[in-house]
């Protein structure tokens, strides 16, 4: 028997949640499907309990900051307990998020789709058939194809630990791989990072990337640049790690950090005309795949912007929004502030201070001595503004520090409302505070 919906959309995590329920609501017959965990992966195992454990490493280092300047000891994070209090986070969220749907009127179906046709997928036996599929199934840890790779474990089993061992390795230099190096350091462990070259973080302003790598170092985080690793092999003390030369280092337990990749592969796409890349889902200024049925969104999509929670709550909105008759127009991202949770914190958004020219003005700022900054003993604050010349107006921004996550949502709101130097000047901010700082560094 073939069940039939206006539309059925494949993935739970807040792109596909955010499309079924908002359509259902406006009349839709909608199915979800969702293969592994209700509620995908930022509630789950990515963002949400990576904030959490992120919570003790800013209160740690608040502490350590401030060691001799009226604290005399810092705290030691519990790992068991703090991964504990994760757990009454992520523990209620698949049934929660299963519920919600439900009562908002989605059939909910668990297992794997696979299209039969441009109009048809199966999942556990079930035949569906729709008019339009969303499809929002995400991305998954990417492992280095070498020998040895069964060893890795991946972003998922970090936020699983229940000890943090003495030792971890991190193979990889993006964000996932900053974030839990500070979290792991925190938490007592010694951690390595292996880069196979010498660029980590290379989508970030790399003035700060250094910055923020001789921070971790003087933490005790060991960095290696330029190292190719060819094999993992498990031994009677942990997993040793080696290249093509003459590298060689022991560590409890190996991370593979070296990205996601969409979930593509399983979803037999060339049964529904769907085109598709090694980035994800080719799709339209409409989000649109090569099959006009069939939107995709999220992190399974092949396309420039960040991938990040944010980002898919924009496309979900927008696809809404455009398959209810509201828009016509095709979809128009904003700038889009990115960040590393790391120790210290950095973000980024609009311009790249690594791209500017001469239409463009960049000032660099040191707020080390600063007061919202030296009152809490921070040992570096680094701001970078991009002005375009002509307008004056702010289009792009990067800082590091404790505070850069508050800060870079204000720096968002200046590059979108285009606020100028004058206008900001023209407020009174609450003092002492991040925000009242703005108008020194916007000037």
């Amino acid at each position: 028997m073939v069940k039939e919906f206006d539309v059925v959309v494949i993935g739970s995590g807040v792109s596909g949640m955010g499309t079924a329920s908002s359509l259902a609501s406006a009349g839709k017959n909608v199915a979800i499907i969702e293969e592994s965990l209700w509620g995908g992966t930022c509630p789950n195992r990515g963002c949400d309990p990576k904030k959490v454990l992120v919570s003790a490493v800013e209160a740690r280092v608040h502490v350590n900051q401030l060691q001799g300047k009226g604290l005399n000891s810092a705290p030691k994070v519990n790992w068991p307990e703090l991964m504990a209090f994760k757990e009454t986070f992520t523990s209620p969220v698949p049934e929660q998020m299963k519920s919600s749907l439900e009562s908002s009127g989605v059939e909910t179906f668990t297992g794997k789709a696979t299209f039969i046709d441009e109009n048809h997928l199966e999942v556990n036996g079930d035949e569906l058939k729709a008019t339009h599929f969303i499809l929002a199934a995400g991305a998954r840890p990417s492992i280095l194809d070498i020998e040895g790779k069964e060893h890795f474990l991946t972003s998922d089993d970090f936020l699983s630990l229940p000890e943090m061992p003495e030792t971890i390795t991190l193979v990889g230099g993006g964000y996932i791989a900053f974030e839990f190096a500070a979290i792991a350091n925190a938490a007592g462990s010694r951690v390595h990072v292996i880069q196979h070259n010498d660029r980590p973080l290379k989508d970030f302003n790399q003035e700060l990337v250094e910055q923020l790598v001789k921070q971790l170092e003087a933490k005790g985080v060991k960095f290696h640049f330029n190292i190719d690793i060819s094999k993992v092999e498990k031994t009677s003390i942990g997993y040793a790690l080696t290249d093509d030369s003459d590298f060689e280092l022991n560590t409890d337990l190996v991370f593979c950090t070296t990205g996601r990749i969409p979930n593509t592969d399983t979803l037999k796409l060339e049964n529904a005309g769907v085109e598709y890349d090694k980035k994800g889902i080719k799709v339209n200024k409409y989000l649109q795949s090569s099959n006009p049925a069939i939107f995709a969104i999220g992190d399974i999509l092949s396309k420039s912007q960040p991938k990040l929670t944010p980002v898919c709550t924009f496309e979900a909105n927008y696809v809404v929004s455009y398959m209810t008759g509201k828009t016509t127009e095709p979809i128009a991202y904003p700038s889009i502030p990115t960040m590393v949770f790391s120790g210290p914190k950095m973000a980024q958004i609009g311009m790249m201070v690594d791209e500017t020219n001469d239409d463009y003005e960049l000032s660099t700022i040191d707020a080390t001595q600063w007061f919202n900054y030296r009152r809490t003993n921070e040992p570096i604050s680094t701001i970078k503004i991009v002005k375009d010349k002509q307008s004056g107006l702010l289009v792009g921004a990067a800082c590091l520090n404790n505070e850069a996550d508050e800060l870079i949502n204000y720096f968002s709101q200046l590059i979108e409302q285009k606020v100028s130097a004058s206008e900001l000047a023209s407020h009174i901010f609450a003092y002492p505070t991040p925000a009242s700082d703005l108008p020194s560094i916007y000037s």
